[in-house]
């Protein structure tokens, strides 16, 4: 094989004028800041427009806002955008002012509606204009009844976001995704939803921040890369939550990234290029000292190089152009952070 010259490129932030930010598996896990986060989008907020997007809907943007700050980020609430914000906009649309609202989840969601002039109430008999349904850790099975109660009427039915799980300390858990879906069973149709990886909380984020270019950071494929992409925003993968190796080769074309980084460090540090040669029926690809090969629609690695992001940024783009089975591609289980 020949040697191929590779260079590094712009930094991912490069042309970005806001950064969007997932918070957990991106800021923190559970309740631990993961390592170099904050003071990567510290550095980052010196020079471009910092927000924070969230679907968990628990919490109120004031509480989110404390805890980042106390992680030593300088973050108030209006630099957090939660999916109850982005749901509220939705339900403005379906139903009157000031009207009834059956509401599963917690402060985070009651709160905002209440804000907005809705009533709140928690029983179907109520005769609620709309279900509005988001996560809290208290959510319970005689919750997830009144919602069906409810919706018997066929009245609008908006979810926060439907998330299956979410990243704790101790693990991953079930997320909303899972409640909507018992919800699902029952009443046998679809909510709308809010937060990612539909558009309303990234045009939420857009219009506040009144961001030009946007760069949205998240941990899952399935919803912050494929969410960030329907909204036409610059999307970046970061290893430190949900997703990792195994997810990134079998991403669907909607859901890959356009940057994969190990640590939010490598927002400033300039991006490998990746570079692609072919040599008789053998097709090359080349990311600094990590090389693969394609052949027959089967990937191999030629060089693991030094960096183990490089050869998952080398394999990735492999696989994704061949559309087949991978075998040999051998990857370093620390980029498997969800297991």
């Amino acid at each position: 094989m020949r040697p191929s010259t590779v260079a590094d490129g712009p930094t991912p932030l490069d042309g970005v004028d806001t950064v969007l930010a997932d918070l957990d598996g991106v800021v923190y896990r559970g309740s631990v800041a993961i390592d170099h986060a904050v003071e990567s989008l510290t550095a980052a907020a010196e020079t471009r427009r910092v927000g924070y997007i969230t679907n968990n809907a628990s919490r109120t943007a004031a509480t989110v806002a404390a805890q980042l700050s106390g992680y030593g980020l300088h973050v108030t609430a209006d630099d957090v955008v939660t999916s109850p914000q982005a749901a509220v906009r939705l339900l403005v649309d379906a139903v009157p002012a000031g009207s009834t609202v059956l509401v599963v989840g917690g402060d985070g969601l009651t709160s905002v509606l209440e804000a907005e002039g809705f009533r709140v109430t928690r029983s179907a008999d109520d005769e609620p204009a709309a279900v509005v349904q988001g996560f809290s850790p208290e959510v319970g099975w005689s919750d997830l009844a009144e919602a069906s109660f409810a919706l018997a009427a066929d009245i609008p039915w908006i979810a926060t976001n439907t998330d299956w799980t979410i990243p704790q300390e101790r693990g991953t858990a079930p997320g909303n995704g899972t409640l909507v879906s018992a919800v699902h069973t029952a009443v046998g149709r679809l909510p709308v939803t809010a937060g990612k990886p539909e558009t309303p909380i990234f045009t939420a984020a857009v219009e506040r921040f009144g961001a030009t270019t946007a760069m949205f950071i998240g941990d899952r494929l399935d919803t912050d890369i494929l969410g960030a992409r329907r909204a036409g925003l610059v999307s970046v993968l970061v290893l430190t939550g949900i997703d990792g190796a195994k997810q990134v080769l079998a991403a669907e074309k909607g859901s890959r990234p356009d940057f994969i980084v190990g640590d939010l460090r490598e927002l400033s540090q300039p991006y490998p290029e990746i570079v692609e040669h072919d040599e008789d029926d053998v097709h090359v690809v080349t990311v600094r000292q990590a090389r693969v090969a394609v052949r027959g629609g089967v990937v191999r690695v030629l060089a693991a190089g030094g960096d183990p992001v490089d050869l998952l940024r080398a394999g990735a783009h492999a696989v994704w152009g061949t559309g087949r089975a991978i075998y040999g591609l051998d990857i370093d289980p620390a980029l498997h952070p969800g297991e």
